[in-house]
């Protein structure tokens, strides 16, 4: 696999700055991975109540579109053996065919060959990790499929990292102004090199070499964030989450009430295998799980429920 050199610079400078900061006290650790875990928890909870919201307007505002149906989240627990667990919240409706918002919590040891991978990893492979990752794919074509994660990792350095970016099969530029104009309001309230740095190494990151295209429109992307003031890193974090918000759940009002044709329908399940392939050739969020022993069901939650290929 041919990495993106863009993406591969991108990277290096960011472990860079990382590794120039100090180690942090176990106990003042352990109370910051208490504050993100809970953190995540409780997006999770806005979101998965914000989308519930949203599928029973599409069923009474649009009844012949979106049959009654009366879908909510269903949450599975998982453990992991080798220390954590998480739990998978999972709706398949009608106006969201499948959305998975799953978040975890877990810890042990990488295995050597993938400890010299991951920073801070190499003297010491012990690791902590907590966040919490989404995938939605709609049943209309004229509304986006969404990605959006975030999460902090420990060993014995600590980072922030995630992001989001927007999969429509049918862009709409309007659609693309509005989501990316909540991230750069977002991101100028942290720093103003946030927006224009983030989106630059999500369109590095979110791009199919073999097909040498996008994986959609774009949104932003950052990793290995540790500016020496966790506070802000994680209030910047936070703020990630709450922007998901803003940006996508307009989009889905104003969409939903679009008919669409056989044809479109194909295109869309055409546009989902460019996600499939992503996710499984380069996404590192994939490789992450699976090495370190996750959940695979929760790991592969992102893929679509249908997807075709020519």
């Amino acid at each position: 696999m041919t990495l993106n050199p863009k993406l591969v610079r991108r990277t290096q400078e960011a472990i860079k700055m990382l590794e120039g900061q100090p180690t942090i006290a176990p106990e003042l650790l352990q109370e910051r991975k208490e504050k993100a875990a809970d953190w995540f928890r409780s997006l999770r909870d806005q979101i998965c109540n914000r989308f519930e919201a949203l599928e029973a307007q599409a069923q009474l505002t649009y009844p012949e579109l979106y049959p009654a149906g009366g879908q909510i989240f269903e949450r599975t627990p998982w453990d992991r053996p080798e220390g954590g667990g998480g739990e998978m919240s999972v709706m398949k409706g009608r106006l969201f065919e499948k959305v998975g918002v799953n978040i975890s919590t877990v810890w042990g040891s990488f295995a050597p060959q993938f400890a010299t991978k991951i920073p801070g990893a190499s003297e010491d492979p012990r690791f902590w990790a907590s966040g919490i990752s989404l995938v939605a794919h709609m049943g209309n074509p004229h509304v986006p499929a969404v990605h959006m994660n975030t999460r902090f990792i420990a060993t014995t350095k600590c980072w922030f990292g995630g992001g989001m970016d927007l999969t429509p099969c049918l862009p709409v530029e309007k659609d693309t102004i509005h989501f990316h104009q909540v991230l750069k309001n977002m991101c100028s309230q942290h720093d103003p090199s946030f927006y224009p740095d983030q989106k630059a190494w999500c369109d590095d990151y979110f791009y199919l070499p073999h097909r040498k295209e996008p994986r959609g429109i774009g949104g932003i992307f950052y990793d290995y964030l540790n500016r020496g003031n966790w506070d802000k890193d994680f209030a910047y974090t936070q703020d990630v989450g709450l922007a998901f918000l803003d940006a996508f759940c307009p989009i889905v009002e104003q969409n939903m009430g679009h008919l669409w044709t056989s044809d479109e329908a194909e295109t869309l399940q055409r546009k989902r295998s460019r996600y499939v392939e992503f996710n499984l050739i380069y996404d590192r969020g994939t490789e992450f799980g699976l090495k370190t022993g996750g959940n695979t069901e929760a790991i592969l939650m992102s893929m679509p429920p249908m997807a075709k290929w020519d």
